[in-house]
């Protein structure tokens, strides 16, 4: 196992016989595979890259939950094999053997009918709409390893770069206060309504609302400091642009009534809501990408949303999400949820311009309350 210091290498025995550290700088090791459980066996060379990785090499803040999911995409669903697609790949194997051998033009052929065989199938299964090939019940790792495994890192290579703190306890929407007059006369273009407190946070602290004059907030009413005050800035801007942001699952998709309906959340304007997603047909658009999760507690969920919830979405989303299916938003990584919604934002920009032929109008738009919803038919 190589040291994250000095890059020597150093056996199991010796790094027993030097108290788990190098043999040449003796820097500790924070992790050692061999008494780990075996699903789990990892290196520390293998979790600084994970940090690397999820930080875009120490650029981006990224949260706890995000890290969880990339170890638990490297350490666990890697170890999960389609027995379908090992068939098809001993196929081209075989092909590929006969290729070398006497029979080389059958074989060719053999390879050829292979390859389109698996992108046949693998196309097929692509175009299936909300049917995951890849789902998992729930997450392996658990939030308790994953502080064991921080801390010890912590012990000996000091905190990971841009790993954000818990973000604090969701408090109820604070009573509206009156603000300086010399603050309130600013406003920005849009603002960014996230249904969980964790990413709104992240984008914050990756500062989404400088690069693109947008407020970020949590329909939770987080940052609290000075949310009474940004929306006393929101209220003054008459066209006012709202995009919402939110997990896959039953309470997101509930994301747009509630900013429709809530008095927190009457921002006095002919409003203009993006719903960036996630939506069940996104997912389906997503193509395999999106980690898909099953819950019962969630299907329960489902089967009590409200007609006005109901209403935008489709008899296959419906059932996605009765089924218990989700994806949250945390299993994306910092780099590409920034991604996205910088393109959801120039999508929003562009609304009156009809350049954008994945934008589609959603929702119950004649009801007199002066709102448009749209949606993107994909999620990134």
């Amino acid at each position: 196992m190589k040291c994250i210091q000095c890059l020597t290498d150093s056996d199991l025995k010796t790094r027993i016989a030097n108290q788990g550290r190098c043999k040449y700088c003796h820097h500790p090791f924070a992790f050692e595979p061999t008494t780990m459980n075996a699903k789990l066996r990892f290196t520390d060379g293998f979790f600084a890259k994970a940090l690397a990785d999820i930080s875009a090499n120490g650029t981006l803040y990224f949260t706890r939950r995000q890290l969880l999911y990339l170890l638990e995409k490297r350490l666990v669903r890697k170890r999960r094999i389609d027995p379908f697609g090992c068939v098809i790949l001993l196929i081209i194997m075989v092909g590929f053997i006969f290729l070398m051998g006497l029979v080389g033009r059958i074989a060719l052929v053999y390879l050829v009918l292979g390859l389109w065989s698996y992108n046949y199938v693998s196309e097929r299964r692509e175009r299936r709409p909300l049917q995951p090939q890849k789902t998992t019940k729930g997450i392996y790792i658990t939030d308790a390893m994953l502080e064991i495994w921080l801390k010890r890192w912590e012990l000996f290579n000091g905190s990971p770069a841009r790993l954000l703190p818990p973000p604090s306890a969701p408090a109820s929407l604070a009573p509206a206060a009156t603000a300086a007059a010399d603050v309130t006369a600013y406003s920005f273009d849009r603002v960014l309504v996230c249904e969980s407190v964790a990413i709104a946070q992240l984008l914050i602290a990756n500062n989404i609302h400088f690069e693109h004059n947008c407020a970020v907030l949590s329909i939770s009413g987080y940052p609290q400091a000075i949310f009474a005050t940004t929306m006393a800035m929101l209220r003054r801007n008459p066209d006012l642009q709202v995009i919402a942001l939110h997990d896959c699952s039953p309470s997101g998709v509930a994301l747009i009534n509630q900013l429709r309906t809530s008095p927190d959340w009457s921002l006095d304007s002919t409003q203009v809501i993006f719903d960036l997603g996630m939506l069940p047909r996104q997912i389906a658009a997503a193509r395999g990408k999106a980690y898909i999760q099953i819950s019962a507690k969630l299907a329960q969920n489902a089967q009590f949303m409200p007609q006005e919830v109901r209403q935008p979405l489709t008899a296959t989303e419906l059932k996605w999400l009765k089924a218990g299916y989700f994806v949250d938003l945390e299993s994306f990584a910092p780099q590409k949820l920034m991604q996205i919604v910088s393109q959801g934002i120039a999508r929003m920009q562009n609304l009156g311009e009809d350049v954008d032929d994945n934008l589609i109008l959603v929702g119950d738009v004649g009801g007199g309350d002066g709102t448009f919803i749209y949606a993107s038919d994909n999620f990134g």
